[in-house]
C-alpha cells in the first residue's frame, strides 16, 4: 500500500513514453512510478509533445499519441506545443510555457502543488522555471547527459542552462561526472545533488545460458554457432552511441557476432558500413525491443559494447550488468562510477582497435554472471524513488 500523500509535485517532462514512442524516457516514468508507489509524494506528469505547423512523417504518430492517460500509476497529460524542427531549439521553452500554462494553472487551482519538477534540463528546465515563477513555487531540475553536453555547446543553450540552475531550488545530476561537467559549464557545483538511476530487479537478472542462444537465434532468425562470441549493443542508432566503431572492430573479430538493439537515423549508414567492412552476415539489427525481451538478449551475450561519445549514466549499462553481462565501454559520463571492478568489464578508448582489444579482454576471461550482477546491487527503482522523495523534502 502506498503511503498517505502529503505532498504534490508537478513533473514537466518532454522525455516520457507515449503510444508512438513507448520506450522514450522510460527511466523517467519508472522513477516517478516509484516515487508515487513508495513515498508520500503524489506526482502529476505534464509531458508536452512538440509538433510542427504541418504535421508529417513521424510527427503524425506523435500527434495521435498526444492523449491524456493514466499509466505507471500516474496522471499523465500530453498537451502539444508548436515546434520548428531542427532550427527552433531556442524557442522551445517559451512555446512549452505558452501551451501548458493554462492547464497547469487549472490543475494547481483544483489541487495545489508544492513543487515544480523538470526531468530534463532543456527545454524542460527553463519552462519549469517560468511556470514556477508564475505560480510562486520552488522548482527542481535534473540533468541526464545530452541535455548538458548538447545544449551547453550552444551560446543560447548555455545561457538558459545557467539561468535555470541559478534560479532552481535544487539541481540533480545522474552521476558525479556529469555534475563535474555542469560545474565546468559555470553552475554552482556544491548545489548539484547526485540521483542515480534505478533498475527493475525482478526483470533484469542473470538467466541461465542453457538454450538462450538457440532461443535468440530462433526468435530473430540468427545463426548463432556454439563457439561464437555474442556481442550486444543497446542504444539509439545515432552517431553519439558509436555502433559504427563496434562494426569496424568486428572486422578483426571473425569469431564474433553483433546484435544491435535500437532504432535511429544512423541505421542505413550502419548497414552500409557493415557491407563495406565485410561483416554484414554477422551484424543483426533487432530494432527496438520491449523491456521483457532485453534480459534474454543481454544474458545470452558475452559482452555489452557501447562506445558512447558522451553519456550521463546509461541505463543500458546497469541493465546489462544486472543480467550478468560485462561491459566494454568508453570513458564517458559516469562510466567510472559503474565499472568499479574487473567483474564489471573494461573502459577503453573510442577507437576500433581499442574496442576490439577490450572485447577480447572481456571474452577471454569468463566471469560469473552472479559476480557481474553484484556490481550493481545498489540500483533499484524503489531506492531511486525514495531518494527522489528525500531530495524533494529538502526543497519545500
Amino acid at each position: 500500500m502506498s503511503p498517505a500523500k502529503t505532498r504534490r509535485v508537478l513533473s514537466i517532462s518532454t522525455l516520457f513514453p507515449n503510444a508512438a514512442q513507448p520506450r522514450f524516457g522510460i527511466f523517467v516514468a519508472k522513477s516517478l512510478e516509484a516515487l508515487e508507489a513508495h513515498t508520500q509524494w503524489d506526482a502529476t506528469v505534464v509531458s508536452p509533445i512538440g509538433l510542427p505547423p504541418v504535421v508529417f512523417g513521424r510527427y503524425s504518430a506523435l500527434a495521435e499519441a498526444a492523449e491524456d492517460s493514466t499509466e505507471f500509476g500516474l496522471d499523465i497529460r500530453r498537451p502539444t506545443f508548436s515546434l520548428i524542427p531542427k532550427v527552433g531549439g531556442r524557442l522551445n521553452p517559451n512555446m512549452i510555457v505558452r501551451a501548458i500554462l493554462p492547464l497547469v494553472k487549472q490543475l494547481h487551482a483544483e489541487n495545489p502543488f508544492d513543487l515544480i519538477d523538470a526531468q530534463f534540463f532543456y527545454p524542460d528546465g527553463p519552462a519549469a522555471m517560468l511556470i514556477a515563477r508564475e505560480l510562486g513555487l520552488p522548482f527542481s531540475v535534473k540533468a541526464r547527459g545530452a541535455d548538458i553536453h548538447f545544449w551547453g555547446g550552444r551560446e543560447y543553450g548555455r545561457k538558459a542552462l545557467l539561468e535555470t540552475a541559478q534560479n532552481a531550488a535544487g539541481v540533480l545530476a545522474v552521476c558525479e561526472a556529469l555534475a563535474d561537467d555542469m560545474g565546468a559549464l559555470g553552475m554552482e557545483r556544491d548545489k548539484i545533488a547526485i540521483h542515480y538511476t534505478g533498475l527493475d530487479r525482478d526483470l533484469f537478472r542473470p538467466m541461465d545460458h542453457t538454450g538462450l542462444r538457440n532461443r535468440i537465434g530462433e526468435t530473430f532468425g540468427i545463426p548463432v554457432s556454439p563457439g561464437e562470441k555474442l556481442l550486444v549493443t543497446v542504444g539509439a542508432l545515432i552517431a553519439r552511441k558509436g555502433q559504427g566503431i563496434v562494426i569496424k572492430a568486428l572486422g578483426d573479430l571473425p569469431d564474433a557476432r553483433l546484435l544491435l538493439v535500437g532504432r535511429g537515423d544512423e541505421e542505413d549508414c550502419l548497414r552500409k558500413l557493415a557491407r563495406e567492412v565485410g561483416v554484414v552476415d554477422r551484424v543483426h539489427f533487432l530494432g527496438s525491443q520491449p523491456p521483457s525481451s532485453l534480459p534474454p538478449i543481454l544474458s545470452a551475450a558475452d559482452a555489452m559494447v557501447l562506445p558512447s561519445q558522451s553519456e550521463g549514466l546509461a541505463n543500458a549499462w546497469i541493465e546489462a550488468l544486472a543480467c550478468g553481462t560485462p561491459l566494454v565501454i568508453t570513458d564517458a559520463g559516469g562510466a567510472r562510477e559503474v565499472v568499479t571492478s574487473p567483474d564489471a568489464g573494461v573502459i577503453v578508448a573510442r577507437t576500433p582497435r581499442a574496442i576490439r582489444d577490450g572485447i577480447r579482454k572481456v571474452t577471454d576471461r569468463p566471469r560469473s554472471p552472479e559476480k557481474v550482477a553484484a556490481t550493481v546491487e545498489k540500483f533499484s527503482w524503489e531506492t531511486n524513488g525514495k531518494a527522489l522523495a528525500a531530495y524533494y523534502d529538502t526543497l519545500v
